[in-house]
């Protein structure tokens, strides 16, 4: 094999690895900018895209903008209870849409992907209008804002869960029904641990939707200012450096999640094999 047949083979064999790391890389771009600019110093520019100088004072003190820490901390409280919700509805309506068969099941399935298709400026104008018409015109605030993330949460839970089901071997829990375990011992030693990994990933997604989602709460949020809404009014004005620092402790903790996560299967899967 001449050297030209060499390369061509070597090309073949290694191109869509390639492509795929310049995906990647294309992806992670601006998140190493994000992280970059966490460590600079803006205050001698009002030019915050231009790296000025390097320093630790916006990790040492990251909530030194006026109204960021609380509108960060209303972030994640929503987030949370929006996720908690979210994830226990969903998961319970993709065991119904999965193991039981009644009246309106397709249509079901149908009406669960209107909320993901939908642009965010019609759902968002459209929970107004409810809270609006149900009288909540005037009390736009916190609840508001946490019933309209869960109702766009919900169906991102539920797909998540309703993939992980349909495809799970049923032969493992007939297998414990035929050692005389009960249902509830088949749910909780069976089922529950092989569906708990989609439960997570929806949980996490929502988290994610939920933490920076902008157009929905923006419309349904009354006086409140979410850490999304707090970042937009700041770029009429020029972004703090401490916005970047945020930003990179959730990249910094998301990516934690997932590595113990990933940890952790590899150890079962180690235990098991021994």
């Amino acid at each position: 094999m001449n050297p030209l047949q060499r390369m061509r083979r070597w090309v073949g064999e290694h191109l869509i690895l390639g492509l795929g790391l310049l995906v990647l890389l294309y992806t992670f771009v601006p998140i190493a900018v994000v992280v970059l600019m966490s460590f600079n110093d803006s205050s001698k520019s009002r030019n915050v895209y231009k790296f000025q100088e390097f320093t630790l004072q916006n990790w040492l003190h990251p909530f030194k903008p006026s109204g960021m820490g609380d509108s960060v901390i209303l972030s994640i409280e929503i987030a949370l209870l929006a996720t908690l919700v979210a994830t226990i509805l969903g998961t319970l309506a993709a065991f119904a849409l999965v193991r039981h068969r009644f009246a309106g099941r397709s249509s079901a399935n149908l009406i669960i992907f209107l909320p993901m298709a939908s642009p965010e400026i019609v759902m968002g104008s459209s929970l107004l209008a409810l809270f609006v018409s149900s009288g909540f015109g005037g009390k736009l605030g916190f609840w508001t804002i946490l019933i309209a993330h869960v109702m766009f949460c919900l169906s991102f839970v539920i797909v998540t869960v309703k993939a992980r089901l349909s495809g799970l071997d049923d032969n493992l829990e007939q297998a414990a029904m035929d050692l005389y375990a009960t249902e509830s011992q088949t749910f909780w030693r069976i089922t529950f641990p092989l569906v708990l990994p989609g439960i997570i990933s929806a949980a996490l997604l929502s988290f994610s939707l939920s933490f920076d989602d902008f157009i929905i709460t923006n419309l349904n949020s009354g006086q409140e200012v979410t850490f999304p809404m707090f970042v937009y009014g700041s770029s009429q004005r020029g972004v703090p450096m401490e916005v970047n620092v945020i930003g990179t402790a959730m990249f910094l903790i998301a990516i934690s999640i997932v590595l113990v996560g990933e940890a952790a299967r590899r150890r079962q899967q180690r235990s098991l094999a021994a």
